[in-house]
Formats: structure tokens, sequence, C-alpha cells
């Protein structure tokens, strides 16, 4: 069944200009309407259809867009109700024609205005729209102001009439009922009702302005009574008076006084700056004798160096004349032994020869003397005789066996004697090291950049101050001046093995910059560090967290701090410091390196300086590099000083440790040179004895035979054949000597002429030697210059810090609490008077503040002695005149006022 809705182009209050008008209505997923879009006439429009098709829904979206409340549709309790079913929103537009007299600001919405209502699920929104859809305004009191400019009543049935409006209407039994809703309906009654209550209002308000007029009368009597009394009471305004000259004249003077102290205080700040250039030149001047003392100190390390490695050369070369001058005496002992040797035997032979020759005469004599009794004897002396050789050859043996044990020993000693000063020689080196080392940390504690190259970086960048103009941008660097450890100094030795080099690294923004750089280097012969080209422009990286290692180990990156955001992004570009994750120990770090197989990480370094990483299959670990130095990212250098110290003092104990047990060698040497050379002499005389025993056995043999023969001719041409044999074997004896004569001559011509060699040598080196204690004396003597520097530089600075510098900031605080004490008395004398009426009255320098404060008390005890018959004073009674004059005028004002509007 079809039906119809009958619209008015023009709503209840659109004049004829047609401002007003409703030109198009927009519905989006409002009810059962997907997106519907209406074209209304001027006047009167008709929307016909079936029922439950939606011309209702329009009638409803129109109220909905004028501000009603869901409940006053009477389709709804709630707006989001009127959401159709499946949506999330719903909107509702509705076109107004702005045009003619009665336009709503059409400067600002033009000819047409836009009402848009959008209802969510929680919230609605209501935009006011100009003709090209931009958002005017939003708020409910500005479409408030819109409907009542138009007079566009959604609630008044005769502008919006609904269907239940409708059926009440049609419904209603009698006029009077009908009476009642057109009554309504028109406003009528709303008007009667606003008339009698502003008639009512009227009334009351006449009655009340008639008793507020009576209730004056009193406070016109006491006004009167108050001009009496004030004018009684002149002369106490006249002393009054007097009293607040001086409380202005006292004031100013108290303002006077603090000028006078902040002129003071300021020539006392004066005086007191003064001593800044003073100190501040000791300090320079201290600053200039300490880098002095440092270049020397740099010079004399490069000469001790070179001292060190002459006399190294010069003592190896001793050592070696040495060896081969005891060598040459050993080789002169062992021939004059031999020569010794030799003579003894010609002599011993030479004795046989003339044994022989008496022998071969008195062979014939003995053979007749000789009996059997005889012959027993002898050979049982020749039996004793072979028992006491054998004796004294055992002997002989032992005793060689005994020297060659103790040469061994003395050799070996000798290795250990050896090995002691090569210990020493590198304990004394490591001292050396180390010493140097407490320099440079001494430095680094003066200037902390030298850690990252030393004298030669402080050049470089003097170089680089010199020539600033030359570089479009400052380069920056060393890297390893900008950055600090987040978390203490944990993980400083693996941060400086994993980042190495790059830490003496510069960065510049261009590749013009890089060739200028260098050119500064050569200049400040500072060659070796690497330069990094990155724009400072760049903005700080940010880094993901899936691009970073998935391991609670801390990375490189995280553990270093920069606040330069171009050295960030070196770190992270050159270095990629984000990925080098940093472990305890060598374990944990084949575990996390190799074993773990974390994403995004690079390489692992440990604390005790291994470096491992993994590329496909192959598994690296690099050993430790003794060449990296270390420690320069630590915090505070001084710790390091002292551990160094603390290694010296060590290495000194080890030195002298290694020179005791040297001592105690030398000595052991010593004893058992003594025990060889007892041992030898030993030797010898048991040698002799056993030639002597041996000799007299053979002669005794060969006496026995002689006598045993029967043949005595043929024994005595054997002798005379011996005899003859002997002599020869003497001869070539004699030979032999002589030949060992010229050796040992040549043996002792060359241990003459090494010996000279070594003692040239000592003279020779003895200059360098007494140089290089010179120079180690000179570096100690540099060393403690500048401690001392360093000591006066400290003394300067503390007495600036903590005298100078505290009591111009104390003079300085002073200065300004005077100058704030001033403010405030100015202020407060300003509120009193202005200092143009001081200065009006003249002579402000005549009396003091002390002079004005007694006066100003004997005036207050004077006035208060005149005031005592009053109750109030003076100011108290012209301020409540006022006060009461200014009221009661206030509301004889007020009253006429009422009366002329009531009128």
């Amino acid at each position: 069944m079809s039906s119809s809705r009958v619209f008015s182009g023009q709503m209840y209050g659109a004049q004829r200009s047609g401002a007003g008008t409703i030109r198009r209505i927009r519905l989006e997923n409002f009810m059962c309407h997907n997106s519907l879009e209406i074209e209304l006439g001027e006047w009167v429009n008709f929307i016909t259809g079936q029922n439950g098709s939606g011309k209702s829904a329009i009638l409803t979206a129109l109220c909905i867009a004028f501000g009603c409340r869901a409940r006053e549709t009477q389709r709804a309790s709630k707006l989001k109700e009127f959401i159709k079913t499946g949506c999330s929103y719903a909107t509702v537009q509705v076109d107004i024609k702005n045009e003619g007299v009665d336009s709503f600001k059409p400067e600002i919405f033009g000819d047409t205005i836009i009402i848009e209502r959008r209802i969510s699920d929680t919230t609605s929104s209501t935009v006011l729209k100009d003709r090209q859809g931009r958002k005017v305004a939003s708020r409910k009191e500005d479409l408030r102001e819109l409907v009542e400019h138009f007079n566009i009543d959604v609630e008044n049935p005769c502008v919006i009439m609904s269907q239940d409006k409708s059926r009440e209407f049609l419904h209603s039994g009698n006029d009077r009922d009908k009476f009642k809703f057109f009554f309504k309906a028109t406003l009528l009654q709303q008007v009667d009702e606003l008339l009698q209550s502003i008639i009512k209002q009227l009334k009351d308000a006449c009655a009340l302005v008639d008793e507020l007029e009576k209730l004056i009368r009193p406070a016109q009597l006491e006004l009167s009574e108050l001009q009496e009394k004030i004018e009684n009471i002149k002369r106490v305004e006249q002393i009054s008076q007097e009293v607040q000259l001086l409380r202005k004249k006292l004031a100013w003077s108290l303002v006077y006084d603090e000028d006078k102290r902040l002129q003071e205080q300021a020539k006392n700040i004066e005086t007191l700056k003064k001593r800044i250039p003073t100190c501040q030149a000791k300090i320079d001047s201290t600053l200039d004798k300490l880098e002095k003392l440092l270049e020397r100190l740099s010079k004399k390390k490069v000469q001790v160096a070179s001292l060190v490695e002459k006399t190294s050369e010069v003592k190896r070369k001793k050592d070696e004349l040495w060896d081969a001058l005891c060598s040459a005496r050993k080789e002169k002992l062992e021939l004059e032994e031999e020569h010794r040797r030799g003579t003894k035997q010609i002599r011993k032979m030479r004795n046989d020869v003339r044994r022989l020759e008496e022998q071969a005469r008195d062979i014939q004599d003995k053979h007749i003397r000789n009996t059997q009794a005889e012959e027993s004897e002898i050979e049982e002396q020749i039996k004793e005789l072979e028992y006491a050789v054998d004796n004294v050859q055992s002997l002989l043996s032992s005793l060689k066996d005994e020297e060659n044990t103790l040469s061994e020993q003395i050799s070996a000693e000798m290795d250990a004697m050896k090995k002691i000063n090569d210990e020493i020689n590198y304990y004394e080196r490591k001292q050396r090291e180390v010493h140097h080392q407490i320099c440079e940390l001494r430095l680094h504690q003066t200037n902390k950049v030298t850690a990252f190259g030393g004298d030669g970086v402080l050049r470089l960048l003097r170089e680089i101050e010199m020539h600033h103009k030359a570089f479009s941008m400052p380069p920056i660097g060393p890297i390893g001046a900008h950055v600090t450890l987040v978390n203490g100094d944990t993980w400083a030795p693996a941060v400086e093995r994993a980042i190495g080099k790059m830490l003496n690294a510069f960065i510049v923004t261009n590749s013009e910059d890089a060739c200028a750089l260098r050119k500064c280097a050569r200049e400040a012969r500072y060659n070796f560090f690497p330069i990094v080209i990155q724009r400072f422009s760049r903005p700080r990286l940010i880094i993901p967290n899936h691009s970073l290692p998935q391991t609670s180990h801390p990375t490189t990156l995280s553990v270093l701090h920069s606040d330069n955001p171009t050295i960030y992004n070196v770190l992270v570009d050159v270095c990629k410091a984000e990925r080098q994750v940093l472990v305890k120990d060598y374990n944990m770090g084949r575990a996390v390196a190799f074993d773990q197989r974390i994403p995004n990480m690079l390489e692992v370094f440990t604390l005790d300086g291994f470096k491992m990483f993994s590329r496909g299959s192959v598994q690296t670990v690099l050993p430790i590099n003794k060449n990296l130095k270390i420690g320069r990212l630590r915090g505070s250098f001084g710790d390091q000083v002292k551990e160094f110290e603390s290694h010296v003092s060590n290495i000194q104990q080890d030195i002298d440790q290694c020179k005791s047990r040297k001592r105690e060698l030398e000595k052991k040497v010593q004893d058992f040179n003594r025990k060889l050379d007892n041992k030898k002499k030993r030797r010898l005389d048991v040698e002799r004895e056993f030639m002597a025993k041996r000799m007299k056995l053979q002669d005794m043999q060969k006496s026995h035979a002689v006598d045993a023969s029967l043949l005595p001719e043929s024994t005595t041409n054997e002798l005379l054949q011996e005899i003859s044999d002997g002599k020869m074997v003497i001869k070539k004896k004699e030979a032999l000597l002589e030949t060992l004569k010229d050796r040992i001559n040549e043996a002792e011509e060359k241990a003459r002429t090494l010996k000279l060699s070594f003692e040239d040598l000592g003279e020779s080196t003895k200059g360098e030697v007494e140089a290089f204690q010179k120079a180690e004396e000179e570096l100690t003597e540099i060393e403690k210059e500048i401690h001392n520097a360093e000591a006066n530089k400290l003394h300067y600075e503390n007495i600036m810090n903590n005298k100078v510098l505290p009591q111009i900031k104390e003079a300085e605080a002073k200065y300004l609490e005077l100058e704030k004490d001033r403010k405030e008395s100015y202020k407060k004398a300003s509120v009193i008077c202005p200092e143009s009426d001081i200065e009006a009255l003249g002579d402000r320098d005549e009396t003091t503040t002390e002079q004005l404060d007694a006066k100003l008390k004997r005036l207050n005890q004077r006035f208060m002695h005149e005031s005592q018959q009053y109750s109030e004073s003076i100011d108290d009674l012209r301020m409540l005149h006022q006060e009461k004059e200014r009221r009661i005028l206030r509301k004889l004002h007020t009253y006429k006022a009422f009366r002329e509007r009531l009128d």
C-alpha cells in the first residue's frame, strides 16, 4: 500500500527572500537507506512510496540534522540505532539556501549552508560547511544560532509533524483540546506566560527599589558624622603628612645607601678580577714549560732508544771479545801445560838414557853379584810396585772423572748465568717499556687526545686549526677522543680490539677536505692514521631491533656513547660496531661465535683479546695482538699509572732476584773453579807419582831381565840400542817443544791483542755508556720536572678554582644580592612615591638614614599621642569616608538606573 509525505521547501520561519530553504537532502547508511539524495523545490514537495520504504526516515533525518535528540523523534532511544544494520556509521547532509536579506553570515558560508551530521557506534558530530564543502564550524552553539536565525524549531509540530503527532492532533475530541494544541504550537502560550512573569517581576522590583532607598538614609547620616570628625582632626592630618614625607625620604635613603654599597662591591669585584690575569699567566707559563718538557721528553726518549740499541750492540761485541779472550787464554794455558809436560818428559828421558848407560856399564858386575836370594827379593819388589802402580792409576782415573764432573758443573752454571743475564736484559728492557708507557699515560692525563696518536696528533690538530679555512667543514677526530664507555671500563679491552686503528681515525665531509687533511698531516709529520669520508649533514642512524644480533651479550655499539651523530654513523657504517658481539672469555666466545648461530652477528671479541668469526663453514679464531695498545678508552689514566708503577716495582723485584741468583751462581762458579784447580794440582801430583812408580817398575823389570839373562853381551847391545832410540825420541820431543813454544807465543800474542781490543772497545764505548747513563738520568730528571710542572699547574689551577674564582663568584653573588635588594628597595620606595618627588625636595644627602629613622619615630610618637582620643586613624577615617561616600553614590546611581529601566 502506498502513501505520501508532504515537504515544504521553506521551513516554518523562512522568508519570501528564500533564505533557509532546503535544497537537498543526502542520506548514507541511515535507517533503511544505503545512499539517498533528494532535490527539493522551493515550495511544496510530495514524496510517495510504499509503507516501510523510508519516507518517515527522511523526516527523521531532518530532525536529527537540526539537532533534535533521538528520543524526541519517537523513532529510537539512542542515535546509534539510526545506523543501518551491518554498517558502522550513518551520515545525514542537508543543503540550505542562504541568499537574500535574511541570509546567515553570507560572508562566511556563501549562498549555501551544508549541515552534516555523522553518527557512529560511540559518538556523533555536527559540522557546518560552506558551498565548497569547507568546514566552517562544529560546535552545538553554532548550529543552535543557525536554527534560531532561521526559526527552525523541529520540535514544533507546526514545523515538522510526525506520524504520532498527526495521530494525536486528528484524534483529539473537542475544540478546547484542538485550541490548546494550536495555542501551544504557535508559541502563544509561551508568550502569555512570559508576559505574566514580567509584570510580576516589575512590581517586585519597584517595591525592592523603594526599600533600598529607605536603607540609604542612615548611611548618609553616618557620612555626615564622619565628615565632622575628619574636620576635627586636621591637626593630626598635618602631622601625618609630615610622617608620610619622612617615610618617603627614608625609603629613598635606603635606596641611595644600597647604591653606595653596590659601588663599593663593584670596586671590590674589579680588584679581585685583576688577580685572574696574574694567576692565568702563571698557569699559561706552566703549560708552556710543560709543553716544552714534553717535547724534550719525546726527543730524549728517541735518544735513549737509539743509545739502547748502540749499547746493546757494544755489549754484544764486548761479550764476543771476552769469550775470544777467554778462549785464547785457555788455549795458551793448555799449550803451556803441554810444553811443561813435554819438558818433564824430555828431562825424564835424558835421565833414563843416563841410567841405561850406567846400567850397561854395570851389567857385568851385577850379573856376577846377583844370587838366587837377590833374584826372589827383586821379584817381590816388582809385585809391590805393580800393586802400587795399579792403585795410583785408579786414583788418577777417579781424579780425572771428578775433574770432568767439575768442568761440566762449571759449564752448566755458566749456561745458567747466561740465561740469568738474558732474563735481566729482558726485564730491564720490559722495565724501560713500562716506564715509557707510564710517561705516555701521564701525557694522556694532561691531554686525552694524545692517547690516540701521541704528540703527532697534537701537531696535526694545530695544523688543522692554522689551516681551518682550507676545509669546508672542520674535520672530526680522532674518533677515540669523542667516544666514551657507557658502563665503566669493563669492556675497554674488547672494544679497543674490535675498533682497532679506527680510534685514531679522522672524519671529513668530502674528498677535498680529505686532501687538505693529508696535506696538514704531512706538515705535522703524522701520516699513519685512517681518514673516513662521511657527510656531516647525515642524520643519526636508527637501527631497528630485528637488524641487531639476537643475543643477551652486549655489542660494541651498545657500550659506546657519542653525542656526535657523524661518529655514531661511522661506527655503524665503517666499523660495523652494531654487529660486533662482546663476551667475557674464550670458551663463551666459541659458544657464541660457532655454536649458537646468532643472526646479524659479524664477529665476536673477548676480554682477553681473541677475535672469532665464521664465514660459511670456515671457523676462524685470531690470537691476541700483542702490538695493539689497550687502555686508551679507560675513564681514568691514574689507575693505569698506578698499575704500571706496581708492575715496574714487580719487575724491579724480579731483576733484584735475578741479580741475587746471579751472585749466588758466581760464588758457586768461583767455588767450583777453586775445587777444579785443587783437583788439577792433585791430579798432576798423582800423575807424577804414577809416572815415577811406573818408571821404577820398568827399571826393576828391565834390571831383573838383564840379571836373569845368560848373555850379557846381547843384553848390553840391546841397552845400547835402547839408548840410541831414546836419544832419537828426545830429539823429536825437543823439535815438538819448539813448535809448542811458537804456538804458545802465538797464543800469547793473540790473547794480548784481544785484551788490547777489549780494553780499546771499553775505552771507546765508555763515552757511549756514560752518554746512555747520562741520558737515562736526564730522562728521569725531565720526568721529575714534568711531574713538578704538573704539580705547579695543579697548584695554580687550585688557587684559581678554589680561591680566586670562588671569591669573585662570592663577590658577584653578593653584588647580585645587593642589586636585588636595591631593586626591592627601589620598588618599595617607588610604591611609596616616585623618585622625582624626592629630587624636587633637594638636599637628599644632608641627613643619614639613621637620622631620618629617629626623626620618623619621634613624629610617630607625637602622632600617636595626638590621635589617642580617636579610635581610628585619620587615614582609616578618610578611607572609611571615601568608601561610604563611594558606596552611597554607587547605590544612588544604581537605584536611579533601576527606576529608569523599570519605567
